[in-house]
């Protein structure tokens, strides 16, 4: 976490607006159909306007969720952000204008994220030892790129400096990690950041294969210690830690299975943000060379969380619009309990992560 990055407090840096009085970094997770609840969260900050956005970290529908925010931030504010991050979520819906193939891939990129492979569907077949998506989808017809190219000016975006982009990728060749810049993408980064390798073809950058950024960070929140001046990071989640309950039928051990393993790269950032604020706590490392950070969370909570399994493949408007409508909520008593300690302490306990 060293690269501490210079203070500059007297200015507001990146998304900001007439009320805007802190600075913040966002860290967006990706979680199939339950983007719309961040769509929610970030419908919320954007029109309370108190909170200047530094930089944005995603990963798959986080990713997408963070570029189409910049694309409608560059084209009319804050408004304008909620109004593109409107038209991006009714556009994927199932009133949306998707044709019947990209709406059976879509609903099926959603159908991941609940652990519900039906062995009866086509598209299920996917998701056995048996098939790939080389087989059953060699056009890779991809419902998500066409919703993108049409509502992103994605020359735009790489010549935003208002706010800074991190969009993260898996490398399938070295397994690794890597986040790309918001002067470096396309439509093929986004695309990458959110492709499950059981249902679309690797995407290929400058020669490379990539899968979801979700398996090596959901999201990375690494680059938000290197490369940006604000303290406070604010995470998005919509994937739960914790359940209290073991999964026994084939559904349920798949839907925890993909929970954790779409978690376990943020528990270890979050984990090191606390070890080193701790040496840096006790003096044993200096501020001037390493960062200490201050975490805070947004999550559904239960009510989200109830929602875990079969809901994760529901893309009708009505069932957007209803976690839609629980992100502003959440937002809204977050931002009432805990605004005053931004820029002064964290507000999510790491001791447990």
């Amino acid at each position: 976490m060293t690269g501490r990055a210079a203070k500059v407090p007297s200015r507001m840096l990146g998304m900001v607006g007439p009320r805007a009085e802190k600075n913040v970094n966002l860290a967006l997770q990706g979680g199939g159909a339950h983007g719309a609840f961040t769509w929610g969260v970030l419908d919320y900050l954007l029109e309370d306007g108190r909170l200047a956005i530094e930089a944005i970290t995603g990963a798959s529908a986080g990713a997408m969720n963070a570029v189409v925010l910049v694309e409608g931030w560059l084209e009319g504010g804050r408004d304008g952000a909620r109004e593109q991050l409107r038209k991006f979520w009714k556009r994927v819906s199932l009133d949306g204008s998707l044709s019947p193939v990209q709406r059976s891939l879509f609903d099926h990129f959603l159908n991941y994220w609940s652990g519900a492979h039906a062995s009866t569907s086509l598209w299920g077949g996917a998701f056995s030892n048996l098939t790939s998506p080389y087989d059953l989808n060699p056009l890779d017809i991809n419902p998500l790129r066409d919703a993108l190219n049409e509502m992103i000016n994605f020359e735009r975006v790489r010549a935003c400096r208002d706010t800074k982009l991190f969009v993260s990728a898996t490398n399938v060749w070295t397994g690794k990690i890597h986040v790309f810049t918001a002067p470096e993408l396309t439509v093929d980064h986004v695309l990458a950041s959110a492709c499950l390798p059981t249902i679309f073809k690797a995407v290929e950058i400058d020669g490379e294969p990539y899968w979801d950024g979700g398996y090596t960070g959901n999201p990375a929140l690494f680059p938000l210690f290197y490369e940006t001046e604000a303290d406070d990071i604010l995470l998005v989640q919509i994937n739960p830690v914790e359940r209290q309950v073991t999964p026994r039928t084939a559904e349920e051990i798949r839907s925890r299975l993909t929970e954790i393993t779409f978690n376990a790269n943020l528990l270890y950032e979050l984990r090191a943000i606390d070890f080193v604020r701790r040496l840096i706590d006790e003096g044993k490392l200096s501020t001037d060379e390493y960062k200490r950070v201050l975490m805070h969370r947004i999550h559904g909570g239960s009510e989200l969380d109830v929602y875990a399994a079969s809901s994760r493949l529901d893309a009708r408007w009505e069932f957007f619009k209803k976690l839609k409508d629980l992100g502003r909520a959440s937002a809204r008593t977050w931002l009432s309990k805990n605004y005053q300690a931004l820029g002064r302490e964290s507000t999510l306990d790491l001791s447990n992560a």
